[in-house]
C-alpha cells in the first residue's frame, strides 16, 4: 500500500478532488478516501496529515457523516474545511447551530493572530464561502485566528496540537490565497515537493502491466484529450495487448470521423478500428428529449459496441475508459456527493458484460491530463483541445436529436471555432461550443418574417473543469460569429451569448 503524504476525507463535497488536486501542484501527494475509512486503513497509509473536506450534511443531523474519532489521537495535523470545520468543533466539545445567516460566495477575510496556516495571506483578501450552519463556541484549547463579517470564527485552531479549520473554501480558485494557505499546512505537516505527473504516469504504467498480465484491454477513443491520452497510456504499458477502437456515433462534429481516424493512424501509428454505428445511436435516441436518458442510451450502447467488438478478439478481458473525476463527482459515485448529471462512463457495467474496467484517469483533472499527456509524447494540438463531452452533440441540443437538427449544430459549431482560432482566442478559452436551442423565434430576413432556430453560444474560462466562469470575448467577435451562423446556417436567426458561471450551472446544458 503506497503511503500519502496528505489523505482527504471525502464528506461529499463537490470540491472535494479539488482539495487533492491542489496539493498535487504544490507537488505533495494526496489521497482521498471515504469519510468513514477506518484508523487501520489510515495508519497502513502512514500520512503525515489528514484533512477533512465539506459536504452538504449537517453535524448535528441525523443523517450527519462522521468519521473514525480516533484520528483525532493520531498526533499528526488535521485540517477541518466548512463541514470538516464543524466536525473538529463538534467532535472536541464544540457547539454547531444552523447559521442566522446563511453564507454563499465571496467574503473578505479579517486575520486576528499570526499563524503558521495563514503565513503570507493578505488581510483582506476574498476567500469563498459555502455554508448554512456556524460554529458558536470554540473547543477548549483551540482560539479564533480570524474572522469574517458573517463568520465570527473564520479560522480557528489549537496549534500545540496541529488542529486548524476553516470556514472557507480554499481549494476553490475563487479563494485568492487558497493555495497559500494548503502549502502551508503541507508545510505545517513536513511534507516535501516530489510528486508530478512523472511520477504518476511511471506508477500508472507499472500498475497496468501487473494488472493487465497477459490479457487484452479494448480501448475506446473519440479524438478528445482524455480518450487519446488513455490510448497513448496503454500503448506505453502494454502495446502488445491493446486493442484501440473508434466508434462513429452520428453525434461528431464536422468532419471529426475522418480527423480521429487520421490523427491515430498516421500521428499516433495506433492500429486503429473503426466502426459507423451513426445509424444504431440515432435510431435509439429517436423521440428522446430527456437529457438523463440521452446519456444512459447513449453509454449503453456504446457498451454493447465494444462488447460486440470484444468477441471478435481472443482475451479480451479490459475496458478502457477516459474518465475523469469531474466524471465521476457529478455522477455521485465518490463519497458522499450528491448527483448532478449522469455520465456514460460512470457507474460501472451492466452485469451481462463479462470485462472489467480500467480508467486509469479517474482520479484527476483535465488539466492534469493535458500535462500527463505532453509527459508521454502526445501533441500539443491533441493534447490542448477543447473538451468534447462523450454524449458528444447529443446533449448539446436540447430536446429530440435528429440528423436535420445535428446538421444544423455542426455548420453553426465550425463557424463558432473558426472565428475563434482566426482571432486568436481559442487557446484562451477552456471551451466553446454551440447549443440549439428547443424553441423558434420570430426574425426578419430581407424583408420577409421568418420563424427559426435560436442558437446559444458557450464560452468559459476554467482550469480544471470543476468551477468555470464565461468567457469575455470581445464584442466584434461575437458580433462576426453571430453575423455568420445566421447569414450562413440556414434554418437558423438568433443567436445568443451564455453569461451563467460554474457553479450555479454546468458548463454544457444537458
Amino acid at each position: 500500500m503506497k503511503n500519502a503524504d496528505i489523505l482527504v476525507l471525502d464528506f461529499g463535497s463537490q470540491y472535494t478532488q479539488l482539495i487533492a488536486r491542489r496539493l498535487r501542484e504544490q507537488g505533495v501527494y494526496a489521497e482521498l478516501l471515504p469519510f468513514n475509512v477506518s484508523t487501520q486503513t489510515i495508519k497502513a497509509k502512514n500520512p503525515k496529515g489528514i484533512i477533512l473536506s465539506g459536504g452538504p450534511a449537517s453535524v448535528y443531523a441525523k443523517d450527519a457523516y462522521f468519521c473514525d474519532d480516533q484520528i483525532w489521537g493520531l498526533d499528526i495535523p488535521v485540517l477541518g474545511i466548512c463541514y470538516g470545520m464543524q466536525l473538529m468543533a463538534h467532535k472536541n466539545g464544540a457547539e454547531v447551530a444552523p447559521a442566522g445567516q446563511k453564507e454563499y460566495g465571496k467574503a473578505k477575510i479579517n486575520i486576528l493572530k499570526e499563524c503558521a496556516l495563514l503565513k503570507g495571506v493578505t488581510n483582506g483578501s476574498i476567500v469563498w464561502m459555502s455554508h448554512s450552519d456556524k460554529v458558536t463556541a470554540l473547543p477548549s484549547g483551540f482560539e479564533v485566528l480570524a474572522d469574517s463579517e458573517n463568520s465570527e470564527y473564520c479560522v480557528f485552531g489549537c496549534e500545540s496540537k496541529k488542529f486548524y479549520a476553516l470556514q472557507f473554501h480554499p481549494e476553490v480558485a475563487h479563494t485568492e490565497f487558497g493555495d497559500v494557505i494548503l502549502k502551508n499546512f503541507a508545510k505545517i505537516c513536513g511534507c516535501e515537493s516530489t510528486w508530478n505527473m512523472g511520477s504518476f504516469a511511471k506508477k500508472e504504467i507499472e500498475a497496468l502491466r501487473t494488472k493487465v498480465g497477459n490479457d487484452q484491454v479494448l480501448c475506446a477513443v473519440s479524438g478528445g484529450v482524455d480518450s487519446s491520452v488513455v490510448a497513448a497510456l496503454l500503448a506505453n504499458a502494454i502495446p502488445q495487448n491493446l486493442i484501440v477502437v473508434f466508434v462513429d456515433n452520428g453525434l461528431l462534429r464536422h468532419n471529426e470521423a475522418k480527423q480521429v481516424e487520421e490523427m491515430f493512424r498516421l500521428k499516433l501509428g495506433v492500429n486503429l478500428i473503426s466502426i459507423d454505428a451513426s445509424e444504431l445511436f440515432l435510431g435509439r435516441l429517436k423521440g428522446v428529449s430527456d437529457p438523463e436518458k440521452k446519456r444512459k442510451i447513449i453509454g449503453e450502447t456504446f457498451i454493447e459496441v465494444f462488447d460486440a467488438e470484444a468477441k471478435k478478439h481472443a482475451n479480451v478481458k479490459y475496458l478502457a475508459q477516459g474518465t475523469l473525476y469531474t466524471d465521476v463527482i457529478e455522477s455521485s459515485v465518490a463519497g458522499a456527493s450528491k448527483t448532478i448529471k449522469s455520465h456514460h462512463n460512470v457507474g460501472g457495467l451492466p452485469e451481462w458484460m463479462k470485462f472489467e474496467l480500467i480508467e486509469p484517469l479517474r482520479e484527476i483533472f483535465k488539466d492534469e491530463v493535458r500535462k500527463l499527456g505532453l509527459e508521454l509524447g502526445l501533441s500539443r494540438d491533441v493534447v490542448f483541445r477543447h473538451p468534447f463531452p462523450g454524449p458528444g452533440l447529443a446533449i448539446r441540443i436540447m430536446g429530440e436529436v435528429t440528423k436535420d437538427r445535428l446538421e444544423l449544430l455542426r455548420k453553426a459549431d465550425v463557424i463558432l471555432r473558426d472565428e475563434l482560432k482566426s482571432s486568436g482566442w481559442y487557446d484562451k478559452t477552456w471551451q466553446a461550443f454551440c447549443v440549439l436551442l428547443n424553441v423558434n423565434s420570430v426574425g426578419v430576413m430581407g424583408d420577409n418574417r421568418t420563424y427559426e432556430n435560436a442558437v446559444c453560444i458557450r464560452v468559459v474560462d476554467a482550469s480544471d473543469g470543476m468551477t468555470a466562469s464565461f468567457s469575455r470575448l470581445p464584442y466584434d467577435l461575437l458580433e462576426n460569429c453571430s453575423r455568420r451562423i445566421i447569414n450562413e446556417v440556414e434554418g437558423i436567426n438568433r443567436v445568443v451569448y451564455d453569461i451563467s458561471s460554474k457553479p450555479p450551472a454546468t458548463i454544457e446544458w444537458e
